[in-house]
């Protein structure tokens, strides 16, 4: 399976986690603007990268790598994700992410993790 797949896969995963939670703002992969599926690929990376050197990624890592990428490309904290003001309210330290925000970082690593170990 190639990096984009492992990205999809992750995305559509969290999508479906941020509708149970009542965040129906993702779009499907196929209608999601190129930053974010740019976004998700990079973290897929970042955690492939890492497990090439036997290393797994804590949640808070991967929040971190998330929050670089996002740096550079000028986001910054907003209350409320606005991509037309590169705003973010996830865009702050991971021990100030609320619960249900560290999760999609958990859930994200054992995506990629999972692939990892089944050898794709």
């Amino acid at each position: 399976m190639n990096n984009e797949q492992i990205a999809r896969i992750a995305y559509e995963t969290n999508r479906a986690y941020c509708q149970s939670i009542g965040d129906n703002s993702q779009p499907p992969w196929e209608e999601a603007p190129l930053w974010q599926q740019t976004s998700v690929l990079k973290g897929v990376e970042f955690h492939l990268r890492n497990h090439e050197n036997e290393i797994t990624p804590s949640p808070s890592a991967s929040h971190e790598s998330w929050l670089e990428g996002k740096r550079a490309d000028g986001w910054k904290y907003g209350p409320v994700k606005d991509a037309a003001k590169k705003e973010h309210s996830c865009f702050v330290p991971y021990n100030q992410l609320p619960v249900q925000q560290r999760l999609k970082d958990y859930l994200f690593g054992a995506i990629v993790r999972a692939f990892v170990e089944a050898g794709s």
